[in-house]
């Protein structure tokens, strides 16, 4: 090769990682993410963490997860860290009193024991289960809560990067 190739071929590779052109991955659309992390509520305490389980692993930009924490991953590379502060319409939403709704106790078998905090699993026309809480019990009727138990909280997430693999 001569000089002036190498030199063309040294400027080239200079220019690119003055621009950025680097082999660093980061979080695009499309791509599949592992990440570890710890979700606190704003008194601190945690309601949900990836700690001694294996990371969460998404495609980011499919919306399976809470729009928050898939925005929050973006542009970030393996390894980087960030403390978030997830607004209650980017988790899971405002809580809904349409949600909450006393159903007669004459509906349920008699031989269950209806305890307040008990959640139940209520069967819906496409065939999937809602989950509600049970709110109170009385002679005549049981109310359930069907909203998430996180709706209208605001959400704070430690996130790990731990791999990146890159859309095909």
């Amino acid at each position: 090769m001569s000089k002036r190739i190498i030199g063309l071929i040294g400027l080239a590779l200079s220019l690119m990682l003055l621009i950025g052109c680097s082999a660093e991955k980061v979080v695009e659309s499309g791509d599949t993410v592992k990440a570890h992390y710890t979700g606190t509520l704003e008194d601190g305490s945690v309601f949900d963490s990836s700690e001694g389980r294996e990371p969460l692993e998404f495609e980011v930009g499919k919306g399976n997860i809470i729009p928050g924490f898939e925005n929050a991953v973006y542009g970030m590379k393996t390894g980087d860290k960030k403390t978030i502060t997830i607004p209650v319409d980017q988790a899971y939403g405002q809580r809904r009193e349409e949600m909450v709704g006393k159903i007669p106790k004459a509906q349920f078998p008699p031989e269950m024991a209806l305890e307040i905090g008990q959640t139940l699993q209520l069967p819906q026309p496409d065939g999937r289960a809602m989950p509600a809480v049970i709110l109170d019990v009385d002679d005549s009727t049981v109310t359930l809560d069907a909203n998430h138990p996180l709706a209208g909280k605001a959400l704070i997430f430690d996130i790990e990067i731990i791999e990146i693999v890159k859309k095909t």
